[in-house]
């Protein structure tokens, strides 16, 4: 069963609903496609998806095993291409607060790697991609 999203058009902006769980989301056009620029738009959010789903799917795998994550942050720079308009590149830093070894690191990056949306933009858009450790207290 799909999860039922639906979105409302007033004026430039959208409003978006997630259906199971009633939360909202506004996107608004970028300065330099028309809009004001005072919210995500909607390809920012699909640049913030990819970390935010590599973020969790990283999590998830260290959760199942064992594998000691404080958390991971990450900053994304998105870069559109111009004819046709559409997201060009993302470049992302990855930073995991952890204990783990360098050999548990490398499968949480592995795991990182196979986030769904990840593997949706392959091929489509040019992903550059840092993964660091940052030191634990």
């Amino acid at each position: 069963m799909g999860v039922h999203i639906t979105g409302t058009l007033t004026g430039l902006d959208t409003v978006l609903v997630h259906g199971p769980s009633g939360a909202t989301l506004r996107t608004t056009p970028p300065v330099d496609n028309g809009g004001d620029g005072s919210a995500f738009s909607p390809t920012d959010l699909c640049a913030a998806s990819l970390g935010a789903c590599a973020a969790t799917t990283a999590s998830l795998f260290a959760h199942r095993s064992g594998i000691p994550l404080d958390g991971i942050s990450f900053e994304v720079v998105k870069e559109m291409s111009a004819v046709p308009r559409r997201i060009g590149s993302l470049t992302v830093v990855y930073r995991f607060r952890t204990r783990c070894s360098d050999e548990e690191l490398q499968k949480l990056v592995n795991a990182a790697k196979t986030c769904p949306i990840r593997r949706t933009l392959e091929g489509t858009v040019a992903i550059d991609e840092r993964y660091e450790r940052e030191a634990t207290g």
